[in-house]
């Protein structure tokens, strides 16, 4: 653990697999919520840290010890969605045959994988989901886009993801996703959150 501010604190949890250390950084997330300390402002997981912010009342003696934190042998249900898609992304033929499978049996072993959001950044609603298969992954492409259209499917290494909005982006693009990630007039203002699982259907 150490100080990133003046009350702001970075955890950090070393696991060999990254996936795993995300779901540590959400378990240390949940226990902190549950207590509910006097000055917790904001807590941010990502893939490998937790990020604590918190108000001069806040007594950063509550997080002595949860970068130690054991995952709960039994979590939380969390909440599912079902995500619609259109495979209409440019690079699929591409992917599918660095994978060694046709697009057919692309789509066949990605549909029936289950996503979890381990993190959100990048772009506001933006979710990194693991749970791609190892054989499908690729890295990011070596010249990123200069615009990647909003609602676009995308992977690159482990994660899956969907651009929010249009943006530049070195995503590889598999298809197009029918939801709307961000609304700055709701609470959450974003569909997704750690800890959602997900799964894609055409």
């Amino acid at each position: 653990m150490r100080a990133v501010g003046e009350y702001s604190w970075l955890l950090t949890f070393d696991d060999a697999e990254e996936h795993r250390a995300n779901q540590r950084a959400r378990a240390a997330a949940d226990l902190l919520k549950g207590l509910s300390p006097e000055g917790l402002l904001d807590l941010i997981p990502a893939a490998r840290t937790l990020f604590v912010a918190g108000s001069p009342r806040f007594d950063a003696g509550v997080l002595v010890g949860l970068e130690a934190v054991r995952l709960p042998g039994r979590e939380v249900e969390p909440r599912a969605h079902e995500i619609r898609i259109a495979p209409d992304g440019e690079d699929v033929e591409e992917v599918s045959a660095a994978a060694g499978v046709s697009p057919e049996a692309f789509w066949e072993r990605f549909l029936t994988a289950t996503y979890t959001v381990g993190f959100l950044g990048f772009s506001p609603g933006f979710a990194y989901l693991y749970g791609l298969p190892r054989r499908l992954r690729r890295p990011r492409r070596k010249t990123p886009r200069v615009s990647v259209p909003a609602r676009s499917l995308a992977m690159a290494g482990p994660y899956v993801g969907i651009y929010p909005v249009a943006m530049p982006g070195g995503w590889n693009l598999l298809g197009t996703a029918g939801v709307t990630l961000f609304d700055a007039g709701k609470r959450p203002p974003t569909l997704l959150s750690p800890g959602d699982v997900v799964r894609f259907v055409l």
